[in-house]
């Protein structure tokens, strides 16, 4: 059976925060829109579902982010993710370069965890706090652009 990933849906606290963070890194907005209903309800299995949505895609385009901002059911606020408990983890993205998308991230208010780390000279790589929480992770392969 062919199988291919369609996105990766994350919920929001506000969706116009996170679209400006994941446009200003370079995603760009394929659509917005409102959705609730019957089909809402059972595709996602909360009676009442009522959400604002934006999905986003990655400049390369094969990656998708989808975000919703719930107006009903209430959004349930969570501690935020930490880096080893299980379940939904991090988005990861490959840079250009990473002090570039410090610098943008931080316009948002948004810093690494602790710092950015080098890998046996391959990579450099970071997480931080995004939007609503969400662990990003930046990471610049340190072999492009060296001299072969």
């Amino acid at each position: 059976m062919p199988i291919a990933l369609e996105n990766v849906g994350i919920a929001v606290r506000d969706l116009d925060e996170a679209v400006s963070f994941f446009t200003d890194l370079g995603l760009t907005v394929l659509g917005r829109d409102e959705v609730s209903g019957e089909w809402a309800d059972t595709a996602v299995g909360l009676d009442g579902n009522h959400a604002k949505i934006a999905v986003l895609q990655t400049p390369d385009g094969r990656g998708q982010l989808e975000f919703f901002e719930y107006i009903h059911p209430d959004a349930i606020e969570t501690e935020p993710t930490l880096p080893n408990e299980i379940g939904m983890h991090r988005v990861a993205f490959s840079v250009d370069d990473i002090d570039d998308a410090l610098a943008i991230a931080a316009r948002h208010g948004c810093h690494p965890l602790r710092g950015v780390a080098t890998y046996e000279d391959v990579y450099k790589l970071t997480y931080l706090r995004g939007p609503s929480g969400i662990l990003v992770m930046f990471a610049q392969d340190l072999r492009k652009g060296a001299s072969a």
